[in-house]
């Protein structure tokens, strides 16, 4: 097996260039590099590939490009909402002081490592795609594509009824619906979409710099959840300190797995961001 990745040169570069137009939005402000630039660059390339492929497209490699397609769509319009909502005004107002206070360099960086991510977390649909039009049979698409629809579900429903519950709670913390069995169910459907789109292209990995390539974004994008989770459990502990229906509801309902006792990961060695 060889290093090199199945996809062509020209298409890999395509991609990385789509990425590079999009997340270029981050320049506006920096923190639209990971989260409306993420959703975006997603989104694009699955359109973009995918009526690049239309010949060779069958029900399951539509499945998988739409999944993505509404997974990035979906993330870009509710971050643009909730920049928009009441609630969300603190942390919008520190988003703008963060990206003022980076420099050039730095966002330079950050623009190029982003697209980079979001070249391999694309990875498997590229892959998927190409593998089909070579006649290869993908029986892992389909496996793949159920979790993928049930992450992209999950994410979906514990943003609308996180917002619902803000936008007439805004100083209390949810614990109701999914929020009464996992603390961050909307992590949890982000880190199972992309596990799913991982094992979509599983049967397309014809190469070891396919599997690197693929490995390498799911690999990423599961230990940014797990900081994400992090950060956002010590940030309402700092919210709520002193609250004791918070602290029992954190001390008894899983942080990220529902069912799995496990209630923090302060102490959680392996994360990024």
């Amino acid at each position: 097996m060889t290093l090199i990745p199945t996809a062509p040169l020209s298409l890999l570069g395509l991609s990385l260039l789509i990425c590079l137009a999009v997340s270029a939005l981050g320049f506006r402000r920096s923190d639209w590099f990971i989260s409306i630039g993420y959703g975006l660059s997603i989104a694009a390339q699955a359109l973009i590939f995918s009526l690049l492929h239309l010949g060779t497209l069958d029900f399951w490699l539509v499945a998988q490009q739409l999944l993505l397609l509404a997974y990035g769509l979906r993330l870009a319009l509710f971050l643009l909402s909730r920049e928009r909502s009441p609630s969300y005004a603190r942390e919008l107002a520190a988003s703008k002081e963060r990206s003022v206070s980076i420099s050039g360099g730095a966002m330079i960086g950050m623009w190029i490592g982003v697209a980079f991510l979001y070249v391999s977390m694309y990875a498997p649909g590229l892959l998927s795609l190409v593998a089909a039009s070579n006649g290869a049979s993908l029986p892992s698409l389909p496996i793949g594509a159920v979790i993928m629809l049930i992450g992209l579900a999950l994410e979906a429903g514990a943003d609308a009824q996180k917002s619902r519950f803000k936008a007439a709670n805004p100083q209390r913390f949810v614990s109701t619906g999914l929020f009464a069995f996992v603390r961050t169910p909307n992590y949890l459907g982000e880190m199972l979409f992309w596990i799913g789109a991982f094992v979509s292209g599983i049967s397309a990995y014809q190469t070891i710099g396919d599997w690197l390539l693929a490995a390498l974004g799911i690999l990423c994008i599961e230990l940014v959840m797990l900081g994400a989770a992090r950060r956002l459990e010590q940030k309402q502990a700092d919210r709520y300190a002193g609250d004791p229906a918070f602290e029992t509801y954190a001390k008894t309902v899983p942080v990220l797995i529902p069912f799995v006792p496990l209630y923090s990961l302060r102490d959680w060695k392996y994360y990024l961001g």
